[in-house]
């Protein structure tokens, strides 16, 4: 009886520990990064956005980002946004430091004339989004889709 009762609960221990490994395995982050898309025109939400796109490029992963509406600001030469804490920076300041670790940033095609603007205002390396692009990358199911 004391043998059966060891060979169950070894079974029992080699089948936790089999789940449990299987459990961590299909929980990692298999994607290649994030798709963000900004509309917001609250800096706090802004700076959101960014520091989670910060902290996908620390995990060596892609981030794709659309600026919309008034968040198209954040793209605009000589347009500011406010500092906020505790990383003492703005959301404009967030977003050139993503653009120099290799983040990908457009402005939605709606901004720019609705904006009474042109591609002269973007910052460098901004460029107007395509939609077809948009959506093929918003489709792709190896990137994670993300709102602010």
């Amino acid at each position: 009886i004391i043998r059966k009762y060891n060979m169950k609960k070894g079974l029992l221990v080699l089948l936790s520990s089999l789940l449990l490994s299987t459990a961590s395995i299909a929980s990692e982050n298999t994607a290649k990064g994030l798709n963000v898309i900004i509309t917001s025109e609250d800096a706090q939400t802004q700076m959101m956005g960014m520091v989670l796109s910060m902290m996908t490029l620390k995990q060596s992963k892609e981030v794709n980002m659309t600026l919309c509406s008034k968040a198209g600001d954040l793209a605009v030469k000589g347009m500011e946004s406010p500092i906020l804490k505790p990383q003492d920076k703005s959301p404009k300041m967030m977003l050139q430091a993503l653009m120099k670790q290799g983040a990908k940033v457009k402005v939605c095609p709606l901004y720019l004339p609705n904006a009474s603007k042109d591609e002269s205002v973007l910052l460098e390396g901004i460029t107007v989004a395509k939609p077809a692009e948009v959506a093929a990358s918003l489709l792709d199911k190896d990137y994670q889709n993300v709102s602010y």
